[in-house]
C-alpha cells in the first residue's frame, strides 16, 4: 500500500498494510511477533497516534492497529457510515478476516465504544482504557451542553470551515499545547484537508455523542463482562474532553483496574508522556506470560 508524501516515516516508520472490508479498504499496522494486540484509535485521529506504544511492544507482542475506514491512510467511500456503530461493526469484521479470536486490546477515545463490543464479547484476554467511555451521557451536563453545542447546525459549519475538532479541540485537549508540534500537528491534519471530508467522516463522531446513547447504554449494561478480564486505566488527568469524574466512574465500575492517573497529561497520554504510557501498556501486556 502506497504512502502519502506528508506521512513522516521517521516517526511512523511501519509498512502499511491493508485489508478489503464490505465498505472499503482499511489500511492498518501489524507489526512483531508473539500475542496478538489489537489497538483502537478515536477521532480525530489515526494509528498514527499509537506509534509509541507499538515501538515499544513490537518485540514482544503482535502490534496490530488499524486506521477506522475514512480515517489515517485508509479509503474514505462517500456512501459509508461513519457512525461508531458502523465502526464497530467493520472493526468485528477485520479482526475476523485476520482470524483473530483471543487478543489483547487497547482503546482511547471513541476506540472505546467502538472496540470494547469485541471484549463484552469474550474475545479480549487484556484490556487498556485510555481516556474513553462505554455509557451514555445521560447524567453529565457537561457532556451534553458541549455535545449539543458540537452537534447543531453552527457546530458541523465549524467542522466544515474551522476544521474544529483538529484545529480547536484537539490542541485544547492537551495538558501543554506545545506538546502538540506543528511536525506532529500535520500529521493528522492532512488527512483532512478536504472541508467536505470533515463533514462526511469527523462530524458524524460529534453528533453520535448524544445521537448513539441507545448504543452506549446498550453496551454499558454489559459492563460486567469487563470484570472477568485484566484491566489497565491510564487516564491523562488535565483532559478537556473526558474530566476526572469519567476515571472515578470506571474507578466504581471495574475495581480490580490498574490505575495509572497522570496529573500533567491531557486527552492523549500516549502522545504527552510516551515513554511511561508505553512502558506501562507494554508490562501489563506481557505480564500475561509470568
Amino acid at each position: 500500500m502506497s504512502s502519502p508524501a506528508w506521512l513522516d516515516r521517521s516517526e511512523y516508520p511501519f509498512s502499511p498494510r491493508s485489508a478489503a472490508l464490505k465498505d472499503g479498504r482499511i489500511s492498518y499496522v501489524d507489526e512483531g511477533s508473539g500475542p496478538p494486540v489489537l489497538f483502537v484509535h478515536g477521532t480525530p485521529t489515526w494509528s498514527f497516534e499509537y506509534r509509541h506504544v507499538i515501538r515499544a511492544a513490537m518485540d514482544t507482542c503482535r502490534c496490530i492497529a488499524p486506521d477506522h475506514l475514512g480515517f489515517g491512510l485508509s479509503e474514505r467511500p462517500r456512501g459509508a457510515s461513519y457512525t461508531p456503530e458502523a465502526h464497530a461493526a467493520r472493526l468485528r469484521e477485520f479482526v475476523d478476516s485476520l482470524g483473530l479470536d483471543r487478543f489483547a486490546l487497547v482503546v482511547h477515545d471513541y476506540g472505546g465504544p467502538i472496540g470494547l463490543p469485541l471484549a463484552l464479547a469474550g474475545r479480549v484476554t487484556r484490556l487498556v482504557i485510555l481516556n474513553t467511555w462505554m455509557w451514555p451521557f445521560d447524567d453529565d451536563k457537561e457532556m451534553q451542553n458541549r455535545a449539543r453545542i458540537v452537534d447543531g447546525a453552527f457546530g458541523r459549519w465549524m467542522y466544515l470551515h474551522l476544521n474544529a475538532s483538529l484545529k480547536m479541540l484537539m490542541p485544547s485537549a492537551y495538558a501543554v499545547r506545545s506538546r502538540l508540534t506543528s511536525t506532529i500537528h500535520r500529521q493528522y491534519l492532512e488527512p483532512f484537508r478536504n472541508k467536505e471530508d470533515r463533514v462526511l467522516v469527523l462530524w458524524p463522531l460529534a453528533h453520535a455523542l448524544l445521537a448513539s446513547s441507545p448504543f452506549y447504554r446498550e453496551l454499558y449494561s454489559r459492563i460486567d463482562a469487563l470484570r472477568k478480564i485484566p484491566v489497565s486505566i491510564i487516564w491523562g488527568l488535565k483532559d478537556s474532553a473526558f474530566r476526572p469524574h469519567q476515571l472515578e466512574k470506571w474507578r466504581r465500575e471495574l475495581p480490580d483496574a490498574a490505575i495509572l492517573a497522570l496529573d500533567n497529561v491531557g486527552h492523549w497520554p500516549h502522545e504527552e508522556a510516551p515513554s511511561e504510557v508505553a512502558e506501562a501498556i507494554t508490562e501489563f501486556l506481557t505480564a500475561r506470560a509470568k
